[in-house]
């Protein structure tokens, strides 16, 4: 087993304690300690925070990149199943914290995007390319058959995507998935059928 770098061990820990604590909730002095590093190290790896903060989104998004290629870029699954499976793996994933952390992406659009240009124009990218990845999806779906072909994707895409984050961010207000439920059962209940 490779051990980690100091650099590598302050991203994977780090993550954790913005993720939990937030953008400004999480100083460099919680995510030096949780690494189980000196303070210097901080410095030594990363110019600033805002830095160390968009380097911390990319490895999110890497996560999440790993899970788009499981379940909406699977094309060995009906796509509107595919669609499904995004959903309840979101679920999953906001629920390995009882719902308490809610999505990193919203909480940081929420809270860092007034004060960091780089971080705002990081998020807008990021939600584009899960919205893309949502479109394919759907135009797979009007391809098989299983939506009209006049079926406005890039818009549902955008709705989606959208509405996913605000029911995240309610799962973590309330500790409950049921935003998440809700949701889903409307989305493919009444937009999708």
């Amino acid at each position: 087993m490779t051990k980690l770098s100091n650099r590598d061990r302050i991203l994977i820990e780090g993550l954790k304690v913005v993720h939990a604590h937030g953008y400004a909730g999480a100083s460099v002095r919680d995510i030096v300690s949780a690494a189980g590093v000196p303070q210097g190290s901080f410095t030594n790896h990363f110019t600033s925070k805002e830095a160390f903060c968009l380097e911390i989104l990319d490895l999110y998004l890497a996560g999440g990149r790993e899970l788009m290629a499981q379940t909406l870029r699977n094309d060995a699954v009906p796509p509107l199943t595919r669609l499904r499976l995004y959903i309840d793996a979101t679920k999953d994933w906001l629920d390995r914290d009882q719902m308490r952390n809610g999505c990193l992406f919203g909480n940081f659009t929420a809270e860092a995007t007034d004060h960091s240009e780089a971080i705002r124009e990081r998020l807008v990218a990021i939600f584009a390319e899960l919205q893309e990845a949502v479109a394919d999806c759907l135009r797979a779906a009007v391809t098989a058959g299983e939506l009209p072909a006049d079926f406005n994707c890039a818009d549902v895409a955008g709705f989606v995507v959208s509405s996913l984050q605000g029911a995240s961010l309610l799962c973590k207000a309330e500790r409950s998935p049921a935003p998440l439920r809700r949701f889903e059962r409307v989305l493919f209940a009444q937009v999708l059928r």
